[in-house]
């Protein structure tokens, strides 16, 4: 996998402590030594570098029932011989095999640790294979929770799949579960019953009779991150188009269920909306080798990558809500707008720790007001976004805990996208805005990146300090508060609830003319033109305000 920098350092702390509430991550967690197991870039795991998965599995879909093998391929980067392979109970990793011998497992919770008898010499390109089998964690509310969705269609038939954020994706298959480290590419082959179809991610390969079952094969030849892997079955139909993208032909395959399909080919007609106004803000679809699939599942949807999953039920908005409560919502499908936008932010760009989760999140809640944007207007993407500020719950910083395997607050959505929004102000030129957009694709194209990365990045292209930007919002839970008071022709004001050194220019109303002001945490003054005029800080800046 070819990553910018291992910028994560090894840690075998079991508890993440952190400054009071009013500071920097003021939350305090412990953690176990699973987590850090989980959540760690161990020695176990940097000695090599993944290449090529071969995931082969048989789906029991009657007895919810798993097994088979995945063959690893990796180069040697360092002298070791033990490889950590993650896979959750109650899954078991029966054996491990390389070059013919069967080599010992030591297990230690969800992680296993390989000793390897061949010369793992530097340099070198090996492989192995480890077999697995068992009855995988069931989800019970996807894709929050995350594993295999054992459902049936309205015509008794199965309907199968996978999701597995934040969980990982060793909940359902045996890999290298840290995000860090994304295959080159991948062959993922699964065999199910005759009358059902799996579609997986990449592009079609073959399809396999074997008896009463059939195994298609899928290759993904792009990078991919672990949870975008899926497995997705059912009694599908399909149907195809070809869009005119900004490197030509980008094929763009639907999968849904039979009795859905003319309902879909009418409703779907949003992913090429969607795809026309991302290739606008974000450049060209990252995955022109695997296609655009939309497969329909039995839970909400989820951005696998190249196979973004549908379960949004035909509805325009969130379930038919729309989260904004503009109206704007309900202009188009949710689930296929959003789920989209991560091929960009999640699949594209993807984070090393989930830590730094708000780096797909934020951006891609982002992306629905450029969705509406594009369509609707300048001001309607406003609506939209500044709409989503009332599900903002300031609980607990964006950033979250790293080697942990622990998020942030769910706040990096709406919060996230109105900080974005806010950079966008401070900018103060949309086409630079949009170019900066862009060229962060190309700067991170398929890469894993730290939020650092992020930042610096956002700094040196808009040409602006943004240390104390992003400290404010994704590390403090604070809203700034302008507080301001006008007496006669003089303008008082000052920041209050802000971290330190944060003097972020807003724009302001003043009579109805609009004008910057750069406050700071002293009061400042300034002199009016009128007495007692009308005072109001631009919506488009996400603070509060207060006239004292």
């Amino acid at each position: 996998m070819k990553h910018l920098y291992l910028l994560l350092t090894l840690s075998l702390f079991l508890s993440i402590a952190s400054v009071n509430a009013q500071g920097l991550m003021s939350e305090k967690t412990h953690f176990t030594h699973q987590d850090t197991l989980r959540g760690t870039i161990t020695p176990e795991r940097s000695w090599w570098d993944l290449t090529y998965y071969h995931l082969d599995i048989k789906v029991n879909p009657d007895e919810k029932y798993i097994s088979g093998k995945n063959t690893i391929q990796y180069k040697v980067l360092e002298n070791n011989n033990v490889m950590q392979i993650d896979l959750q109970a109650p899954l078991e990793l029966t054996y491990a095999i390389q070059n013919n011998d069967t080599l010992p497992i030591k297990h230690d919770g969800n992680a296993h640790f390989i000793t390897l008898k061949n010369n793992q010499e530097i340099g070198s390109i090996q492989s192995l294979e480890v077999f697995y089998k068992g009855h995988p964690k069931e989800a019970v509310r996807a894709p929050w929770d995350g594993g295999f969705s054992w459902k049936k269609d309205d015509n008794g038939n199965h309907f199968i799949a996978t999701s597995c954020q934040g969980l990982g994706a060793s909940v359902w298959w045996p890999c290298k579960d840290h995000m860090y480290d994304e295959v080159d590419s991948m062959l993922i082959s699964v065999n199910v019953p005759s009358k059902l179809m799996n579609i997986s991610n990449g592009r079609l390969r073959k399809v396999e009779q074997i008896g009463d079952t059939k195994t298609y094969s899928w290759y993904v030849d792009n990078p991919i991150n672990n949870y975008g892997v899926n497995v997705n079955i059912g009694d599908y139909a399909h149907f195809h188009e070809v869009f005119d993208g900004m490197a030509g032909n980008l094929d763009m395959d639907y999968y849904v269920l039979k009795d859905n399909l003319e309902k879909a080919k009418e409703h779907f007609k949003d992913a090429p909306k969607m795809m026309k106004a991302f290739e606008h803000w974000f450049g060209q679809y990252p995955f022109y080798k695997d296609g655009y699939k939309l497969v329909e599942v039995p839970y909400l949807g989820m951005e696998h990558q190249s196979s973004v999953t549908y379960g949004n039920k035909y509805m325009n908005g969130y379930l038919g809500r729309d989260l904004s409560g503009t109206g704007w919502g309900l202009k188009f499908d949710f689930i296929i707008i959003h789920e989209s936008g991560h091929e960009w932010f999640a699949n594209n760009i993807t984070y090393i720790d989930i830590a730094d989760m708000w780096i797909h999140e934020s951006f891609t809640n982002y992306s629905e007001n450029l969705f509406v944007e594009y369509y609707y207007g300048k001001e309607a993407g406003a609506d939209y976004v500044i709409g989503t500020r009332k599900d903002i719950n300031n609980d607990r910083p964006i950033i979250g805990f790293y080697d942990v395997n622990k998020e942030g607050s769910g706040d990096m959505y709406p919060k996230g996208g109105n900080m974005l929004h806010t950079l966008r102000q401070l900018i103060e030129d949309d086409e630079k805005w949009r170019q900066i957009l862009r060229k962060m694709n190309v700067t991170f194209y398929h890469q894993t990146v730290s939020t650092k990365q992020i930042e610096d990045f956002l700094s040196e292209e808009s040409g602006i300090d943004l240390t104390e930007f992003f400290n404010q919002y994704l590390r403090d839970i604070r809203i700034p508060k302008l507080e301001y008071s006008i007496k006669g022709k003089t303008l008082k004001y000052r920041y209050t609830n802000v971290v330190e050194n944060f003097d972020m220019p807003i724009q302001v109303e003043i009579d109805d003319k609009s004008q910057w002001i750069q406050p700071n945490a002293n009061w400042q003054t300034l002199e009016l033109d009128a007495k007692n005029p009308k005072f109001e800080v631009d919506r488009d800046f996400y603070i509060e305000s207060e006239n004292i």
